[in-house]
């Protein structure tokens, strides 16, 4: 995919956010940034759920670089694109496989419907046509569908998949993939996990099991866990990161579903309140719209920014 061709993909899946947040700052042009502006534009990013005290600290930061000035729509969105990006870039980090692990071993986790087993699927093949030899494990074997979906990727993509029959232990499911995986050879071990359990210690449960079995046979996995996030599901979004982090441990967040619908907002929350490193962003269905999170890129669309604008 071209840069241009991505760029307007980010435009058109944050294009919720954005006129939202870039037509609001659009009603504030021609004012100046005075107390009352600023708290109108603070209004503004907290709806947008960039959270309260990033909110806060942007306008703030706004207005100390053009203070009393009257400014128009396009240089204020400049301006909070780049208070937005200086929260995003510390974790807009590449996810690098480390080459000492083999097989790495890579746990997806998050709640159903979030496009976890989808977003799973599109990795092994960006990981696979990276040079890597990749193998699948269904180890959401609560629901079938997600074990046929887990095939279906791998059939799509060129890449073993080791799938046991519905309601089979997930942690045996992971366990046999890596004494697959290594007898094989094989460079990344995708392991997908169920999401969706009767309540948080059952989750807990489950996913500290697997960690169990599979540390049985190589005392540093998983390498990485990566939590899948649904865009379109704003706040709930914080909560989610609370229990998996708790629970298993996150490395690194993708975000999936900015396809109009999503409120982009809620990484840069995400991102202030959290820390961790976002590697992926999920802009389509298609195999190739997982893409590398890009800080800049997302932070100028986010406020309705095109490519042609002029940096202030």
């Amino acid at each position: 995919m071209s840069e241009k061709s991505f760029f307007r993909r980010l435009t058109s899946g944050l294009s919720r956010s954005a006129s939202k947040l870039g037509g609001g700052i659009a009603g504030l042009a021609s004012r100046k940034l005075d107390a009352a502006t600023v708290e109108e534009l603070e209004e503004l990013l907290i709806q947008a759920d960039v959270g309260t005290e990033t909110a806060a600290k942007i306008a703030r930061a706004v207005s100390d670089s053009r203070p009393g000035r009257s400014l128009d729509g396009g240089e204020i969105r400049t301006l909070v694109a780049k208070e937005i990006e200086k929260t995003l870039a510390p974790v807009a980090k590449p996810f690098s496989p480390d080459p000492a692990h083999k097989p790495l071993v890579v746990l997806a986790v998050g709640v159903n419907g979030s496009g976890k087993t989808t977003t799973l699927g599109k990795l092994a093949a960006r990981l696979k046509a990276d040079g890597n030899k990749v193998m699948l494990a269904a180890a959401d074997t609560f629901r079938a569908a997600a074990i046929d979906q887990l095939k279906v990727w791998g059939e799509r993509v060129g890449t073993e998949v080791v799938a046991k029959t519905p309601g089979a232990d997930p942690a045996g499911v992971a366990f046999e993939a890596l004494e697959k995986a290594r007898a094989e050879k094989i460079d990344i071990l995708l392991v997908d996990t169920a999401g969706r359990l009767q309540n948080k210690s059952a989750l807990m449960d489950e996913l500290q099991k697997i960690n169990r079995v599979i540390k049985k046979l190589d005392a540093g996995a998983p390498h990485a866990v990566l939590l899948v996030l649904d865009a379109t599901v704003d706040q709930n979004a914080i909560s989610q990161v609370e229990v998996f982090a708790k629970t298993a441990g996150v490395t690194g967040l993708i975000l999936t579903k900015l396809d109009g619908t999503a409120k982009g907002g809620i990484l840069v929350a995400l991102a202030a309140k959290f820390g961790l490193p976002v590697h992926f962003i999920g802009i389509g269905e298609a195999v190739d719209d997982l893409t590398p999170f890009d800080a800049r890129a997302f932070s100028r669309a986010l406020v309705g920014l095109t490519e042609e604008s002029e940096t202030a």
